[in-house]
């Protein structure tokens, strides 16, 4: 079983920064992809950020140049630091990762559980 435990989020004002951080544990032999995603309100779930398997790393056009994902794997965390916040950027934020639990499975895609970003004055 692998878990996924979320933290960082909160309310911050307009042009100010958050990071988040998600800790991924239980039974692990690799982690692949790893993502955030996020959730406003009445909106669809859109990825944000994302670190391929192969280490490339993308952006929604909405955060480029603000936002940056990174990952630790002696930690088996990732991050999202998020600057220049803007009022757009509120809603929940989610992990989701690609883990293999044992050499020669297929690697499973968990989620973690939300944590809410509010950027508001």
């Amino acid at each position: 079983q692998v878990q996924l435990v979320e933290s960082g989020g909160g309310l911050v004002q307009p042009g100010g920064s958050l990071r988040l951080s998600c800790a991924v544990s239980g039974s692990i032999f690799s982690i692949y992809g790893m993502r955030w995603y996020r959730q406003g309100p009445g909106k669809q779930r859109e990825l944000v950020a994302a670190i391929n398997a192969g280490g490339s790393i993308n952006y929604a056009e909405s955060v480029k140049g603000r936002f940056t994902i990174s990952g630790d794997n002696a930690k088996n965390t990732v991050y999202l630091q998020m600057n220049s916040l803007k009022p757009e950027d509120t809603g929940v934020y989610y992990c989701n990762v690609d883990v293999q639990s044992s050499r020669g499975t297929i690697p499973f895609d968990y989620w973690g559980q939300g944590t809410q970003v509010t950027v508001s004055s």
